[in-house]
């Protein structure tokens, strides 16, 4: 994830991060993307079954009981072994985690081990009764999925009604004090929403905001063709840091971030070089702590059935199980060659991420859209929309790098 506000806007700074000791165990989770020590925050899908059908769902849940999944006693010792293995956060997500029964008893127990909680739903089932669980459990956050005003966001949920449930959620969430935030992910079908999404940020003073580039997965092929092409990203980019800039101006309080695009944190910096220069060293620095996309290091996932991925959008390759192995033995395992090449993936990637300048601010964006597209883990990022110019590609660079795509 990139933190728009924060580097765009100078809310943070290398001073805030260097007070705390840059380890995971001091910092807030505001800033845990410039970590030095990078335990990973944990993407869990304590259930895959979900009461909504998303076109995008990158887990391909239905609404039915799967069998097999992670009993309480199982999650209760994921968790101890989470807690020892120092991990800051569990973001527990699905399907929809409010339909596993146990999510409060869980997320209680992991808070008092002192791993902070974030909640990822549709917002469908946060009722009144909801709301006070969720409080009571201790979740830092909740962050609830809508992808479109009214019809739009109901036609992507499959769910009429869908829109006005999710947004009630929201408002319980945030009339009970709890941090509350909007996910949104662009698409082909919604990105022209962006301009309404925002303008209900305001309206509904929603302090914070994800949003996150399509990632072909789950479904592949099938969702490939709802991404944006290089030139709609950019406009959409472009708009994000615009709005978010504008709120700075007039003083309302945003969290904005962006996420599964790593070619974000180039593009912002180049904003940087343009508009700020002064500060452009300093972002620089926070941008390099960041490290770029982080699976297989900072960020890992476990499914609903204990199998432990690169993150959440990896569930057709797995290190292991934890009924197995412990989830600490997992991830330190270097064996598996994708482990390994994911520790390194300065030295793996190829093409125009193997040449790009800006290499240790992004680390080569999303491997698994490289797999999708090119068939290879570590071919470019294809949702990568930063021109040759803009990542330091020479012609003669440019020239050899179209003489081996033809060879091969």
């Amino acid at each position: 994830m990139l933190g728009v506000t924060k580097l765009l806007c100078g809310r943070a700074s290398s001073g805030d991060v260097l007070k705390h000791g840059r380890t995971t165990s001091k910092l807030p989770s505001n800033l845990l993307q410039f970590s030095e020590d990078k335990s990973p925050v944990v993407v869990w899908n304590v259930t895959l079954r979900c009461n909504l059908h998303c076109a995008h769902c990158y887990s391909d849940s239905k609404d039915t009981a799967y069998n097999g999944e992670l009993t309480t006693e199982e999650g209760l010792a994921l968790i101890d072994d989470l807690a020892a293995f120092k991990v800051p956060v569990i973001i527990y997500s699905g399907g929809d985690p409010l339909m596993r029964p146990d999510i409060f008893f869980l997320a209680k127990y992991a808070r008092d081990k002192g791993i902070r909680g974030g909640l990822s739903c549709n917002g469908v089932l946060v009722d009144d009764a909801a709301v006070k669980k969720i409080k009571d459990a201790g979740f830092d956050y909740v962050g609830i999925s809508i992808d479109g005003i009214g019809e739009v966001n109901d036609m992507f949920r499959g769910k009429p009604g869908a829109f006005n449930m999710a947004l009630d959620g929201m408002r319980r969430c945030q009339d009970a004090g709890l941090k509350t935030g909007l996910r949104f992910t662009l698409n082909k079908r919604n990105y022209l929403q962006l301009s309404a999404m925002f303008d209900m940020l305001e309206r509904e003073k929603i302090p914070r905001c994800y949003v996150s580039h399509l990632v072909y997965s789950g479904r592949g092929g099938r969702i490939i063709r709802d991404d944006l092409t290089h030139e709609e990203t950019r406009a959409a980019v472009d708009y994000i840091f615009d709005r978010t800039l504008d709120f700075h101006r007039r003083g309302i309080e945003k969290e904005i971030i962006t996420g599964n695009n790593d070619a974000d944190a180039v593009y912002l910096y180049h904003r940087i070089l343009r508009d700020q220069p002064e500060r452009a060293e300093e972002v620089y620095r926070l941008l390099k702590w960041r490290g770029g996309n982080s699976s297989g290091i900072a960020l890992g996932n476990i499914d609903s059935f204990g199998n432990v991925h690169a993150d959440q959008f990896w569930f057709h390759y797995t290190f292991g199980n934890i009924r197995e192995r412990s989830f600490s033995a997992i991830w330190n395992d270097t064996s598996d060659p994708l482990m390994a090449g994911l520790k390194k993936k300065h030295q793996m990637v190829k093409g125009r991420c193997g040449l790009c300048k800006y290499l240790d601010i992004c680390a080569g964006g999303m491997r698994v859209r490289a797999e999708v597209i090119y068939d290879d883990v570590w071919a470019q990022d294809p949702a990568c929309y930063l021109t040759d110019k803009e990542i330091g590609l020479t012609d003669e660079m440019v020239a050899e790098l179209g003489k081996r795509e033809m060879s091969r």
